[in-house]
């Protein structure tokens, strides 16, 4: 099998080795977006279940916000701009925007490089299709001078050459784009964990107003 995919590697000519590159750097890319993601969403549950959520309960909100401002997660932030807003007696509005404000400047760091996967899909698939084009004129121009009893044998085989290229391009470009897809439901996992707990936020602070009323 390794002799196999050695052999259509070396047919495929030299538009193999960018292709080649792109999965490796895709992958690279791929790696590290997965583990960032993975840890963002672990740390930023702990810190919001295990953390900030108990001290809202017991309207605390003084330690609420020195925990935030301790806390060096994305969730801590956005409750952390919640409650200082809050401690200020902002309107619900004004704190709903604070926390948004926090949300749109996390957002960035999630998605960051995500993009790029799909980039690098297509440009895959582009050069996997130019190595094939280009490979099917170097076969056509080797067979306007070859004899005519071998012109269809060495047609097809150099078009077979060719479509190396076109075939390792979507090799590489269908599992990018299937990774880009997982990083992109992960990455929308987050953003709705902050924006429920945004929800609940507003919600104990609305109920601690209805019981101080008369």
């Amino acid at each position: 099998m390794f002799d196999t995919v050695v052999r259509f590697f070396q047919e495929g000519g030299f538009f193999m080795y960018p292709i080649a590159f792109v999965l490796v750097v895709g992958l690279a890319i791929a790696i590290e977006r997965y583990a960032y993601l993975s840890s963002a969403k672990r740390a930023n549950r702990d810190a919001f279940d295990r953390g900030i959520l108990p001290i809202l309960k017991k309207r605390d909100y003084a330690s609420a916000l020195k925990f935030a401002n301790d806390s060096n997660t994305a969730i801590a932030a956005i409750m952390g701009a919640g409650v200082s807003r809050y401690i200020d007696k902002s309107s619900r509005d004004e704190i709903e925007f604070a926390m948004e404000e926090g949300l749109m400047e996390t957002l960035p760091r999630l998605e960051k490089r995500t993009q790029y996967l799909a980039t690098l899909a297509n440009v895959s698939t582009l050069l996997g299709l130019l190595g094939t084009i280009i490979g099917l004129i170097a076969a056509f121009t080797a067979v306007a001078n070859a004899d005519p009893a071998e012109k269809a044998s060495l047609l097809s085989q150099s078009i077979s050459v060719a479509m190396n290229t076109t075939a390792f391009g979507l090799m590489a470009a269908i599992p990018l784009l299937l990774i880009h897809a997982v990083l992109q439901t992960k990455t929308n996992e987050i953003v709705d964990s902050f924006e429920m707990a945004g929800v609940k936020l507003l919600n104990l602070m609305s109920d601690q107003n209805t019981s101080k009323s008369p």
